[in-house]
This record gives C-alpha cells, sequence and structure tokens, in this order.
C-alpha cells in the first residue's frame, strides 16, 4: 500500500462535515491517519481528537501562507470557520483572500497532498511508552457531614500487558492521607502493589479512603493513564451546603477556570460523571 494515498484518501475523508469537530471522530480518522498522529488502542475520542488537531496544526504551520489558511479551513482548525459544512468553511475562504470557490478547492488539495508528504517525512512525536494499564472506572465519594471529612475510591482497572503487579496510584486525596481499604497494599515508595500478577486485558477493582484534617473546598482528579469514567459524588448535608458548587471538566494545566454551575439536592449532595477522560486535564468540583 501507498503511505501517500492512503493518508490523502484518509484527510479527503475526514475534512468533510465538521472536520475535527464530528461526533465520532474515531470512525473518521483511518490506520494511516492514527500512524501518523501516534494514536494507541487505549486512545479515547477526546485524546483522538486532540492528537489529530495537534498534528495537523503543526504540520499547516509549515505550509506557505495560502495553503496554511485553506488546510486550517478545511479540516476547521480555523476557530472563526468552524460551520457545520465544509462547503460553507470553503465559502468563507473565498470571501476572506477573494477568491472563488474552485481556487480555494484547489489550494486545499495542494495543501492536503503536502501535509501527507510532510506527515510521511516527519516523524510522528512520540507517543512514550504503552499505558501499563488503563482507568476502567474511578468512584469518589467525599462527606463533609461528619466530626472529620472523609474520601472513599474505588478503582476499576485494566492491564494493558502482561505482568502488571505495581502502579502509580492516581487518585483525588494527598498521599499522606491514604488509606488501603481493600485491594492491596502501599509500598514505602508509595506505590500500590496488586494483590496478584494482571496479565494483559485482566481487570482489578480496589479501595482506598482518606481522612483530610481539615474539610476540602474542591475534589479534582488529573489522570496519566487513558480513563473511561469518573463518578464524583459529594455530600455536605443540608445544614453545609456551600453558596455554589462549580464542575471542573477537563481543565488544562495551570490555573483551573472557575467552572461550570452544578446544583446541590435536597439532600445536601452533588453527583457529577465524568466519561473519556483525557490524560493531564482535571476533572472534579470546587465549592
Amino acid at each position: 500500500m501507498n503511505g501517500h494515498v492512503d493518508l490523502v484518501r484518509e484527510l479527503k475523508s475526514l475534512r468533510k462535515g465538521r472536520g475535527l469537530f464530528v461526533g465520532r471522530i474515531e470512525d473518521r480518522v483511518g490506520p494511516t491517519l492514527r500512524l501518523a498522529c501516534a494514536i494507541t488502542e487505549f486512545d479515547g475520542r477526546p485524546v483522538i481528537r486532540r492528537k489529530v488537531t495537534d498534528r495537523l496544526a503543526d504540520l499547516s504551520n509549515r505550509l506557505p501562507e495560502d495553503l496554511r489558511l485553506a488546510a486550517r479551513v478545511a479540516f476547521a482548525i480555523e476557530a472563526d470557520a468552524r460551520f457545520p459544512l465544509y462547503q460553507d468553511r470553503v465559502r468563507w475562504a473565498s470571501e476572506q483572500i477573494d477568491r472563488d470557490v474552485r481556487t480555494v478547492r484547489r489550494r486545499v488539495d495542494e495543501a492536503i497532498d503536502h501535509l501527507a508528504e510532510l506527515a510521511n517525512d516527519t516523524p510522528a512525536p512520540e507517543a512514550g511508552a504503552p499505558a501499563a494499564w488503563h482507568l476502567v472506572a474511578l468512584s469518589a465519594a467525599l462527606a463533609l457531614d461528619g466530626p472529620r471529612p472523609e474520601v472513599l475510591e474505588h478503582h476499576r482497572i485494566t492491564a494493558a500487558g502482561d505482568g502488571l503487579r505495581e502502579l502509580d496510584l492516581e487518585t483525588t486525596c494527598r498521599a499522606a492521607d491514604l488509606r488501603v481499604h481493600y485491594g492491596g497494599t502501599l509500598t514505602d515508595q508509595g506505590r500500590f502493589r496488586l494483590p496478584f500478577p494482571l496479565a494483559r486485558g485482566e481487570s482489578h477493582t480496589f479501595a482506598i479512603r482518606a481522612q483530610p484534617a481539615t474539610p476540602p473546598t474542591q475534589l479534582l482528579f488529573r489522570p496519566d493513564q487513558p480513563g473511561t469514567r469518573f463518578d464524583l459524588r459529594v455530600r455536605f448535608g443540608r445544614e453545609r451546603v456551600p453558596a455554589q458548587v462549580r464542575s471542573v471538566r477537563g481543565a488544562a494545566g495551570g490555573e483551573l477556570p472557575g467552572g461550570s454551575p452544578h446544583p446541590v439536592d435536597d439532600a445536601g449532595e452533588v453527583h457529577i460523571r465524568f466519561d473519556e477522560l483525557v490524560p493531564g486535564r482535571v476533572y472534579g468540583a470546587r465549592w
């Protein structure tokens, strides 16, 4: 198979409709583009979208100015051209450069050909070592209505290779506060040791708990591994409901945004679910 031809074909398929903002982007990213963007079998939809966007944006920046705009418009990288239809994006570009639609279409085709050439000549970003495990689900419950705050977390993981015995624990709590509830032990180095090695594809469930010394004003989770689901519950109690609770969904590193307001129910509790967690992003609640 011809990698250049295959990549051109896959890029032309991706530009259709909403481009990079298509709903099921994993169905539109073919095997050649996956290889060019260092996408792994464990990457979920948000990670796939981010990797393809970053790769195409980087490659398009190496094109001449006219082809760079054509490429960014074609895939809806250009913020002002994120229309739901490809032809609307082409029309927008024709107005910006004062050229007819046919000229823009030719430039898009030329840009895609160059992108495929650059992708084949430029090594993909290092994907790093394959993840040793995948977070299937994390359920965290924080109770603030007792004499002392208490967090209980249930983790379910799946091994990505044979012989998984230890892992770096990813949690919403400070390491100094942690205690194992069931399913393993903590080593002196602070790693979590499973009771038995896992083979590739095997799953394991364990739980940890913590009692912070002071009531927290947020509960946040930043995964380093791919994750499927994070289920968060906070019980304030009806007498201790804060003025406002805000959810944080996939915030980048650095200073966190304020988040979106989230209601507290009549029991004085909040329940927030996060799906398809992106490594390095932050999820949780603040109050």
